[in-house]
């Protein structure tokens, strides 16, 4: 018995290039997300909102914001790639390669493309990925490559983070078995 460590995510000296990761949930795009992140990123594009509009176009229905698509993207990879990075560097190379729609089903997987030590933060080092997703069928609705700093092993920033409770986890708790 005693305190077991939970899941803490990679550090620099986790990563290899060439690992992929097939980051592990997925993620069912709605009307009312699509419509939301619109609204919050004050898209008035009527392509991601407006049916009638839609409908007069090749696809006949809206289609999810672009910057949605990404989004839940990078999301998706935050527990293999960036758990513990402080400091995203960079996107290249976005390409929207299929168009996503309400009730689409988004999965993501990465590649390590490079790494290596910061010049300037001996606790960090820096990565770069490939990461692309794909829908329900398989189809690659988008890609793009990031460069984020991660911390290593041991960094003293990430030092103390929980807080110490003021009582006991098990205080009053019977652990016997009948």
């Amino acid at each position: 018995m005693g305190v077991k460590a939970g899941w803490q995510g990679r550090f620099f000296e986790d990563f290899e290039v060439g690992d992929i990761y097939q980051h592990p949930l997925g993620r069912t795009v709605t009307e009312y997300d699509n419509t939301q992140f619109t609204l919050m990123t004050m898209n008035t594009n009527q392509m991601h909102f407006n049916t009638e509009y839609a409908a007069k176009s090749e696809f006949q229905k809206p289609l999810v914001v672009s910057t949605l698509t990404v989004a839940i993207a990078v999301g998706q990879s935050v527990t293999d790639l960036t758990q513990n990075a402080f400091a995203n560097l960079g996107w290249d190379d976005i390409k929207m390669t299929h168009p996503v729609f309400a009730g689409d089903t988004l999965f993501s997987e990465s590649v390590v493309l490079e790494k290596r030590e910061s010049a300037k933060r001996p606790h960090a080092g820096i990565v770069t990925v490939k990461t692309r997703t794909l829908n329900q069928d398989g189809d690659e609705v988008c890609s793009f490559k990031r460069m984020f700093y991660v911390y290593k092993k041991g960094a003293q920033q990430l030092e103390g983070l929980f807080p110490e409770g003021k009582r006991s986890l098990l205080a009053g708790t019977d652990l016997s078995e009948d």
